[in-house]
């Protein structure tokens, strides 16, 4: 069921991924609540910064940041707070990053 509010109820993937091969490039928002994980693989150079909105992706907030191949799990408290992954303006090198965000 959607946590949009005034959206009709329906059912939705929980799961964003992406490869990265630019900066200022992200996966889609996706929207969390409870436990979920985070995957970064691939051959890539950079930084990969995990961030979440409380406002529906209006502003964003980063979490953490990574720069190397990961498997991490996180707990998302609040409801309604979405959450993308990618590589800012100025923190690619090279290479693909695959990034996979999922409940």
């Amino acid at each position: 069921m959607s946590r949009w509010p005034g959206s009709p109820a329906r059912y939705y993937s929980q799961v964003t991924a992406a490869s990265i091969t630019a900066e200022n490039t992200f996966t889609d928002a996706v929207d969390i609540f409870g436990l979920f994980n985070l995957s970064i693989s691939g051959t890539w150079v950079g930084t990969v910064t995990l961030q979440r909105s409380f406002d529906f992706g209006a502003t964003w907030v980063d979490v953490t940041t990574y720069t190397a191949n990961i498997q991490d799990a996180g707990d998302e408290p609040e409801k309604l707070v979405v959450y993308r992954a990618g590589i800012k303006t100025g923190e690619y090198t090279s290479g693909t990053a695959v990034i996979r965000i999922s409940q």
